[in-house]
């Protein structure tokens, strides 16, 4: 797939120049800072120490003392609380994080976790009736409630009040929640707006610590699931999100719960956690009970407050994680073959592709996996569930893909999401009408340069000025992730040293150094790039995009480079 390269505008020479003399870095880094939005030493002291001080005030979020009074009157009258939340990961980690507090300050309360299959996304009505049925008098919603209108006017007619936290995009109408908490209001005049739905959890619990006088140092225990919900929802590692994160990853490594500890066991983890861990390991097993059997086996999972508990839920999570790898691939290559025998499907600017066979718990993977690897185009992807049709829809970088949903709304049972992801329901027969139209909204709003995959690339960097304490600066830039990603850098006049390799699943194994420095050689890896080895095998220099990796063998550390791409 065609890549188009996008090297960021340097930062001004005096900037750097100024910003380098103040906290001793070389010029590559204190530009690659300026990029980052920091640009002077109080800027930076920030940037690499991020402090739990600089953590905003949860009183400052629309209705927090609300929903703060409702909670004590809750506990006043002995009254039963349910703590409601999706079964996605920032749905589970949030639940886990409420419900355990809770349950710790005393108060009578339980957890509900929605059926993918027989409930759906968000607030159900058979959670509602649970809720009636067993005598909660307040439900506090997580991740999800901003767009259940009707369920949560149906729960009022039972005697229920909701506190709704969550952080997706609300709607012009919001539903009669006793407090709604969703930094995303216009009228919300909390500081960050980018909390994933157990960051809102947490400051909930914040606000609760607050009111109760409790030191802050007995929450900080909660602020792992946090990190693991930040990096797996995909939010921006930026302002508070990278507080929450840099504190939680340093939690789970030196204070893992039980949950993790199973997790990191059974994934052979043996070094220390990062981002990209939560991401590709923590975030898939978890994930995994909601899409193959229940969420409910996430929380028991990251609740499990003995290491027999965590081991035997862990175990759970991880066979249901091999069984949606198997039915991941297996949809994954239907679906790509629906678009390679319909010269109509190629030609357009979407995606959109239904089988009511397909499992509806990997349909959201699916259409990622077909945009990242094969056709990059804003993508939904349908089965049948209940009588409609449901889809997960995942979008191309810049392109609003909410929007371009909203416009087909009155063709929608429902749809909720942000600009990147949503989800989607509707009658089967208005499919065609539905693909159509969104065809020609996205037609209309998206241009070709986004119907080709970006690299944002930092700066030129030649190998000659790559050392260890280069590196060893550089990581200090962690955590990473949206906002603050991995640096990227891009070199020219590149040649091989030996003959390019095919090791694993496509990928090449390179000895590169520069034409005018062939001295320097580093080895590199570029992941499922065999398709330009005839390129590599001839004598012209070409030129990369990389980013620095560091790898570890028999004890002894070493640099290599982690190829993004490659050009004539």
């Amino acid at each position: 797939m065609k890549k188009r390269w996008n090297v960021k505008e340097q930062a001004p020479l005096d900037k750097v120049k100024s910003l380098s003399e103040a906290i001793k870095v070389n010029d590559v880094i204190a530009n690659l800072l300026i990029q980052r939005g920091v640009e002077d030493y109080n800027q930076a002291k920030d940037f690499f120490r991020p402090g739990i001080e600089s953590l905003h005030d949860p009183f400052l979020m629309k209705d927090m003392k609300k929903a703060i009074q409702r909670i004590v009157d809750a506990t006043q009258k002995h009254e039963k609380i349910l703590v409601y939340g999706d079964y996605d990961v920032d749905g589970t980690t949030a639940v886990s994080l409420v419900y355990t507090f809770l349950k710790w300050l005393g108060l009578n309360c339980d957890y509900y976790i929605p059926d993918r299959y027989s409930e759906g996304y968000g607030i159900s009505m058979k959670g509602v009736d649970y809720a009636a049925d067993n005598g909660f008098g307040l439900v506090i919603s997580l991740d999800c409630g901003i767009k259940s209108q009707d369920k949560i006017a149906y729960a009022k007619t039972k005697g229920i009040d909701f506190i709704v936290c969550d952080h997706h995009e609300p709607d012009d109408k919001l539903p009669d929640a006793v407090a709604i908490l969703n930094p995303k209001q216009s009228d919300c005049k909390y500081p960050f707006k980018e909390l994933s739905g157990c960051g809102i959890g947490f400051k909930l619990v914040q606000a609760i610590a607050i009111h109760y006088e409790i030191p802050f140092s007995t929450i900080e225990q909660y602020l792992d699931l946090v990190a693991l919900s930040i990096a797996a929802d995909i939010v921006p590692i930026t302002g508070e999100n990278r507080i929450l994160t840099y504190h939680g990853l340093k939690r789970i490594n030196s204070a893992p719960r039980q949950g993790f500890k199973a997790i990191m066991e059974l994934a052979k983890l043996r070094r220390e956690v990062n981002v990209s861990d939560l991401v590709f390991v923590f975030g898939p097993r978890i994930n995994s009970a909601g899409r193959i059997e229940t969420g409910k086996n996430a929380v028991e999972l990251l609740i499990a407050d003995t290491s027999q508990k965590a081991m035997l839920s862990g175990e759970s999570v991880n066979k249901t994680n091999v069984e949606r790898r198997d039915v991941d691939a297996t949809i994954t290559q239907e679906a790509l073959n629906m678009i390679l025998t319909s010269e109509a499907q190629r030609k357009k600017k979407t995606t959109v592709l239904y089988n009511p066979e397909w499992h509806k718990g990997v349909i959201g993977i699916v259409a990622s996996r077909l945009i990242e690897k094969h056709f990059y185009r804003p993508t939904v992807i349908f089965t049948k569930s209940n009588g409609s049709i449901t889809g997960s829809a995942r979008s191309v970088k810049n392109f609003n893909l909410y929007q371009a949903i909203s416009s087909c709304s009155h063709l929608l049972e429902q749809f909720g999401g942000h600009k990147y992801a949503a989800g989607i329901t509707m009658k089967e027969e208005n499919l065609p009408a539905f693909i159509d139209l969104f065809e020609e909204v996205v037609s209309k709003t998206i241009t070709e340069n986004l119907l080709n995959p970006e690299i944002d690339i930092d700066c030129l960097m030649p190998f000659s000025a790559i050392s260890p304490k280069f590196n060893s600066v550089l990581k200090q830039f962690a955590p990473f992730g949206p906002g603050n990603m991995t640096p990227v850098f891009y070199a020219e006049n590149i040649i091989t040293k030996k003959a390019p390799q095919i090791v694993g699943n496509g990928h090449l194994r390179l000895s590169l150094a520069q034409e005018d420095n062939p001295g320097i050689t580093f080895s590199a890896i570029g992941y499922e790039m065999e398709e330009y080895i005839n390129m590599l095998s001839s004598d012209k220099p070409f030129k990369i995009c990389y980013s620095l990796r560091e790898t570890e063998w028999n004890g002894v550390k070493s640099l290599d480079l982690n190829i993004r791409d490659i050009k004539a």
